[in-house]
């Protein structure tokens, strides 16, 4: 199953620089990184990313995560996949540019 994060251009870049990331701003905050499942990834950007439009979809295998990947319930009750260790660029299945249209972000063909 694919999971989704979404980075500013400056973070995935960073990312892609350093091999590693222990995530954005939130993910610190929060101590695990936030992904969602593809269901779910229209929603974040919305709630998370409403106005920004510079910003690299990112995908991966939620079983090749490991044991450090946990479910957990967050947004209205849903599980969320939670990961808890850096992530690492070799975890990357496929990046895509995720602009932002007249209403609202334009995914990549295949997301859902």
């Amino acid at each position: 199953m694919l999971i989704y994060k979404i980075f500013r251009r400056p973070e995935w870049d960073a990312f892609r620089a350093a091999g590693e990331t222990a995530g954005a701003p939130v993910d610190l905050a929060d101590g695990f990184i936030h992904f969602s499942t593809a269901a779910q990834v229209a929603e974040t950007a919305a709630r998370h990313f409403a106005t920004e439009s510079d910003l690299v979809l990112v995908a991966f295998r939620s079983g090749a995560l490991g044991t450090d990947l946990k479910w957990e319930p967050s947004r209205g009750g849903d599980l969320f996949p939670h990961l808890y260790r850096p992530l690492r660029l070799s975890d990357v299945v496929w990046d895509k540019s995720l602009p932002l249209g007249a209403t609202g972000h334009i995914f990549p063909e295949g997301v859902w």
